[in-house]
């Protein structure tokens, strides 16, 4: 007996195939990228992991090129610069106490009898007076003196008070105009500086 086909099984087999293979291909295009968004890629479209890496969580943004300092140090150049401080000199000079120690303009240098050597004793009630004679660069011996007998002391902050012999040396503030004695023998404790290191002690 010859068996009849049903043709709306026919078709079904036919059809079942045929929406597999559309759904195939309409996943292979949003797969692709053309239109869709990829699974796990980031803003950039990296992979969420490279992302990571090129941007660890947590870390600073990057600061604008305009904050960056300049390659070639123009930033530190634009800074104002302070004039290098002045070099001072000692030298002797004659007076009516006889050749004395003065500074490179003139003014009286000073020996304390309070001083031991190369030890300043003198306070600050004092030194508002009796002015050191500090730099901040070493004092250099100039005409007439020993540079074997200057030295110096060191007060801190990169300021050095100048030695000769065994004494600090001091300016008076009643001395007004290069070649003043005026703070010769105050009190005993101050007197002149003679170009050997010692002290004068006999009166102008």
């Amino acid at each position: 007996m010859r068996s009849t086909r049903n043709p709306g099984r026919t078709k079904a087999l036919i059809a079942a195939p045929l929406m597999a293979l559309a759904l195939l291909t309409v996943t292979a295009c949003e797969d692709s990228g053309g239109s869709g968004s990829s699974y796990g890629a980031g803003a950039a479209g990296k992979p969420a992991d490279q992302q990571q890496a090129a941007s660890p969580a947590g870390a600073p943004a990057e600061a604008p090129a305009e904050e960056q300092p300049a390659a070639d140090g123009s930033a530190d150049a634009a800074a104002p610069k302070q004039p290098p401080a002045p070099s001072i000199s000692i030298r002797t000079a004659e007076s009516d106490l006889g050749t004395i120690l003065v500074d490179d303009q003139g003014r009286t240098l000073y020996g304390f009898t309070k001083d031991k050597p190369g030890q300043a004793n003198c306070d600050s009630d004092c030194i508002a007076v009796w002015p050191a004679l500090i730099s901040a660069k070493d004092v250099t011996a100039g005409e007439g003196t020993d540079a074997s007998l200057l030295k110096e002391i060191k007060l801190g902050a990169g300021a050095e008070q100048a030695v000769y012999g065994d004494w600090p040396l001091y300016y008076y503030v009643g001395d007004v105009t290069a070649g003043d004695v005026n703070g010769q023998g105050l009190d005993g404790e101050w007197f002149v500086v003679a170009a050997d290191g010692k002290l004068i002690k006999s009166e102008a």
